[in-house]
């Protein structure tokens, strides 16, 4: 829970009494690699922060080709959030990729420490803001640039990720073929 705290407190401050309040809406959960926390078809009850691990959020086609929505790894939030915020079926996977633990909000848990502790309605606000803005910046990215220039803005940006998600992944996410990301990743050593 102190990393939950740490997390909060980089956007707003919060006293101990104030974070006592917080605590009780988070329920820890640990994720086993492989482990889903969603699936298509379930009802979206959680949104998820990341205190370790990574996670992959995609969807699945009618041909059953998966499409990567987005990689979370520490401190990130996930879910299916057309599902979560509509209270609907998921229409999006989420799963494990390298065990670790999560901690789940509900979203009745979110709307009431809002009203309750005005300051996580801002701290909601700015996190949901980051989240578009990073989800425009990437759609703009697949709409706009070349293959070399979505995988050196991926790599730019995750480093980390790099090295710890399997290539196809990353192709996937990056919407090239396998072989395309080889050449991509011999090209930019």
């Amino acid at each position: 829970m102190e990393k939950l705290r740490k997390h909060i407190e980089e956007i707003i401050p919060i006293s101990d009494e104030e974070f006592e309040s917080i605590k009780p809406f988070f329920t820890i959960r640990r994720v086993l690699k492989n482990q889903y926390l969603i699936q298509q078809g379930d009802d979206a009850k959680y949104e998820y922060i990341i205190m370790s691990g990574i996670f992959r959020v995609f969807y699945l086609d009618e041909d059953g080709k998966e499409h990567i929505v987005q990689f979370a790894t520490e401190n990130w939030w996930m879910s299916d959030y057309i599902a979560y915020f509509n209270q609907k079926q998921a229409n999006m996977y989420v799963v494990c990729m390298e065990a670790g633990e999560v901690l789940c909000l509900t979203l009745d848990g979110r709307e009431k420490l809002s009203v309750t502790l005005h300051k996580m309605e801002h701290f909601f606000r700015v996190k949901l803001t980051k989240g578009y803005i990073a989800l425009q910046q990437r759609v703009i990215s697949l709409l706009s640039n070349n293959p070399q220039q979505r995988y050196k803005e991926f790599a730019d940006l995750y480093p980390n990720l790099m090295q710890k998600i399997p290539k196809k992944y990353i192709a996937e996410y990056l919407g090239v073929s396998r072989e395309t990301l080889s050449r991509l990743y011999s090209n930019n050593k």
